[in-house]
């Protein structure tokens, strides 16, 4: 792997040399722009506005853009120049919990390597202490022309930095959830925990760009002037959930069905009630008036119970009676043995 950065880690009065590599790639499919007339490339050209002639790169400069509309060009020696703590120092503030790190704020992501023979000791003391600890380093640096954050961990023997976003970069939430309010039942989360269990662990290595393979398997059919394959069948639209109990127990089956389970047909109201037995008996909240009104239920549970209990006795007592009327009503029956 080529570097893209070089500096040290400073942690403490302790400076650890480092390279900084790429850690993920890229594999989306990219598309080029052609004149649908005859194919030709559709190119863009850099114009200065004021000439209207095209510029070369080594006339272009970079220039800051003042509230007013007003440029000011900045030279590369202007901006090396700039009175930055963390110009080549990745700088770390402080050790947190990996918990306390909203993933919302993680950027991209970066292999740091060793520089030479003198930054291997530092740099295992760092790994080793980052492991022992179970903690997470919050640091500082400059890259690609601009001051970031990023989070130290450990990846294997590796240590990798992720940069993150400044906290005014994270946008709010507010309006995203639904604003009406929405009553979720025992059974319902009943059944999306089955569902949950029945999807089973994610297989890393069975995953995979269906539509790269797909864009790529139609240029090859066209390169070779035949009939791309049919598309096959669509699994249908999104749209409205009418029913989600029936949703959720076509779903469970479904996944069961997919994993080659043996019972893939057990309904999943079955298998809510196997899998959350204690729902039921799930203690009230205390606080607002949820604990007035979990009393209420339980004592009407128990007078429900009462009532069905005093009702079955009674059916099994007047059940006990017709049956000794009519023992009694029914004819003896006459002996047809000879006298």
């Amino acid at each position: 792997m080529r570097s893209i950065w070089k500096g040290a880690i400073s942690f403490g009065l302790v400076s650890i040399p480092v390279r900084v590599y790429g850690a993920t790639e890229n594999h989306s499919v990219s598309f080029r722009q052609v004149h649908a007339a005859d194919g030709g490339r559709i190119r863009y050209r850099k114009v200065c506005e004021i000439e209207d002639e095209e510029v070369p790169s080594e006339e272009i400069t970079k220039a800051f853009e003042a509230a007013d509309g007003t440029t000011v060009p900045l030279t590369d020696e202007d901006l090396s120049s700039l009175p930055l703590p963390t110009a080549r120092t990745i700088e770390i503030l402080a050790f947190v919990p990996a918990d306390t790190i909203d993933p919302l704020q993680l950027d991209r992501s970066y292999y740091l390597g060793a520089d030479g023979s003198g930054a291997a000791k530092p740099y295992v003391l760092l790994r080793e202490a980052l492991n022992r600890s179970e903690k997470v380093a919050v640091a500082k640096l400059a890259l690609r022309g601009r001051e970031t954050l990023g989070m130290l961990r450990v990846v294997d023997d590796a240590l990798v930095m992720h940069t993150m976003l400044w906290p005014d970069e994270i946008r709010s939430s507010a309006g995203v959830a639904p604003d009406t309010e929405v009553g979720v039942r025992d059974v319902e989360l009943d059944l999306a925990d089955t569902l949950m269990d029945a999807l089973g662990e994610l297989d890393q290595e069975s995953l995979h760009d269906e539509y790269r393979e797909a864009v790529e398997s139609l240029v090859a059919a066209k390169l070779e002037g035949v009939e791309p394959a049919e598309e096959g069948a669509r699994p249908p639209a999104g749209g409205k959930v009418i029913d989600l109990m029936a949703a959720l127990e076509k779903s469970v089956s479904a996944a069961r069905e997919g994993r080659g389970e043996e019972g893939g047909g057990e309904t999943a109201g079955e298998g809510a009630k196997k899998t959350r037995p204690s729902a039921k008996k799930t203690p009230a909240k205390k606080t607002g008036g949820g604990g007035a009104g979990g009393a209420a239920r339980k004592t009407a549970g128990k007078g429900t119970g009462a009532a069905k209990k005093a009702g079955s006795s009674a059916k099994e007592s007047g059940g006990e009676k017709r049956a000794t009327a009519k023992k009694a009503a029914a004819p003896k029956k006459k002996s047809t043995r000879a006298g």
